[in-house]
């Protein structure tokens, strides 16, 4: 018996018969996938760091007006 065999209407997957674990094949979308993770990893810190500056601007505005 194989240990692997495709997997029915999930074109680029493979089953591993011995541990039943469902396995992606398909390298394109696994790359693409992790493209779009780092992206968006870089937008959630560049966002992160937009707040830590505006903070960082409230506060010296806050200490002008009290001079």
């Amino acid at each position: 018996m194989p240990r692997k065999k495709k997997v029915e209407n999930l074109p680029g997957f493979e089953k591993d018969t011995i541990t039943n674990a469902v396995i992606n094949t398909n390298t394109a979308a696994f790359s693409t996938r992790r493209e779009q993770k780092q992206l968006l990893k870089e937008k959630e810190n560049e966002f992160q760091q937009m707040k830590d500056d505006l903070q960082e601007i409230k506060k010296l505005l806050k200490g002008l007006s009290k001079k």
